[in-house]
């Protein structure tokens, strides 16, 4: 007798769940990451400086992160380089990235400059000085230079305060490796594996980033709000809509340059992760575990994301380029001069680029940087602690622009190595790797 019931639950097709399912299924880790960073922000502003008493359990996710970033840039450089097909490919991905970082930097320079133009923020500020204490020796610019590329011993390197130079280590060892060919396999095979571990490394501590970047964050809110007073709250109403602006357009303009629609969908489907970290620990080293993963996932070939993404956090910092403008045409609100000339305004974009480029990856960088401005304008040295305190306020959101930046120059460099069609490109420097490994097991 033939079943009244209707189908059979197993000829009824399973559901598909709804679009907000998927995307909750998708990304639910780098939600969770961004759902502590907005907690840490309200636990922040109710608490005040109070929140400070859950700094420690940010300080632990910071640390760790620091603790990886050594092992990781080197590893993955060294291998990156030790696996590509040639010298020049690497040349090409230097000299690209290059130049896109100072287009980027000039372009960043531009927009603040004309938001001040049109906002007038800087009008009738007033703001009291006094002669800076212990200002920082720092040496002649020649041997901050030659600090920059090498150190004088080799413990040295490990360390996150001599990254440029630890790139510079790690680039020679990955061009040694492929220079001696078959004898270099069983080492690039190293670096490749050391690569993988500290990746993974990097996955296992994310799944405390929830909590380190929310505790971290309430603290950094609680510190900053006392700051943002008199003057000073101009710099932050000017500083944050630009920095947030730029952020969303120039970043889906670089990325639809880089790969059309699809390129857009790309990076702001992975970028939340880069985005949290940076956000929450005003750190562009800290957040180079983050860029390397979201630079896999949106298809950055290797060789390029592992040389880019590291260097970028040292000496790509468009973040810097919009804040060393805004701290420039502050001082001469400050000291009543105009700095809407045509001179002013092409020294500034120098010293922005400058700022932005060569001084982030100088140690004390910044510092010089700041008096850079100082002394190039004439400015006494009572303007120190102004500038400071400008850079204290402003740097959260600097420092996302500056790394998430770095994700958007990779893929523009892809896009003129490896044309149109680079995010279905074979990635040839992994795939050389494995067949190394799996030649060997063999």
């Amino acid at each position: 007798m033939p079943s009244t019931a209707g189908p059979s639950a197993a000829s009824i097709p399973p559901r598909s769940p709804s679009k907000l399912g998927r995307v909750l299924r998708n990304y639910r880790f780098p939600l969770f990451i961004l759902a502590g960073v907005v907690i840490g922000a309200i636990i922040g502003l109710i608490f005040g400086e109070k929140a400070t008493v859950i700094k420690p359990f940010g300080t632990l996710f910071i640390n760790m992160m620091f603790t990886l970033v050594v092992p990781l840039v080197f590893f993955s450089i060294s291998s990156a380089v030790a696996g590509m097909s040639s010298a020049k490919r690497l040349g090409t991905i230097l000299g690209s990235m290059l130049g896109i970082f100072a287009v980027t930097g000039v372009i960043a320079s531009i927009v603040m400059i004309a938001a001040l133009w049109i906002s007038q923020a800087t009008e009738g500020v007033d703001v009291e000085m006094s002669d800076p204490e212990n200002v920082e020796e720092v040496g002649s610019i020649g041997d901050q230079l030659v600090q920059t590329f090498v150190v004088d011993d080799f413990s040295k390197i490990l360390s996150a305060e001599h990254m440029l130079a630890l790139i510079v280590f790690a680039v020679i060892v990955g061009i040694a490796t492929s220079k001696i060919g078959e004898a270099g396999k069983p080492f690039a095979q190293f670096l490749h594996s050391g690569s993988e571990v500290f990746l993974k490394f990097t996955s296992i501590i994310m799944y405390y980033a929830p909590i380190g970047l929310g505790a971290y964050f309430a603290a950094l809110i609680g510190e900053l709000g006392a700051q943002l007073v008199g003057d000073y709250v101009r710099v932050f109403l000017v500083y944050y809509p630009v920095a947030i602006g730029y952020f969303f357009i120039a970043f889906t303009l670089y990325s639809f340059l880089a790969g059309g629609r699809r390129g857009i969908t790309a990076f702001w489907s992975n970028i939340i992760e880069p985005t949290a970290i940076s956000l929450g620990t005003s750190s562009s080293v800290a957040s180079i575990p983050a860029n390397l993963r979201a630079g896999k996932r949106i298809g950055v070939p290797r060789d390029i994301r592992e040389t880019i993404v590291p260097i970028g956090a040292t000496i790509h910092m468009e973040g810097s380029s919009l804040s060393a403008i805004l701290k420039i045409a502050f001082l001469f609100a400050v000291f009543q001069r105009d700095f809407f000339t045509p001179g002013n305004i092409l020294i500034g974009i120098a010293v922005a680029l400058l700022a932005g480029m060569v001084m982030a990856g100088i140690p004390s960088g910044g510092f010089i940087g700041e008096l850079m401005i100082i002394t190039l304008y004439g400015f006494p040295a009572a303007a120190l602690p102004i500038i400071q305190i400008i850079g204290t306020v402003i740097d959260p959101p600097a420092t996302t622009v500056n790394a998430v930046g770095d994700q958007t120059s990779s893929m523009m460099v892809a896009r003129i190595l490896d044309g149109k069609g680079w995010m279905d490109r074979d990635d040839e420097s992994e795939n050389t790797l494995a067949e190394v490994s799996s030649t060997e097991n063999s």
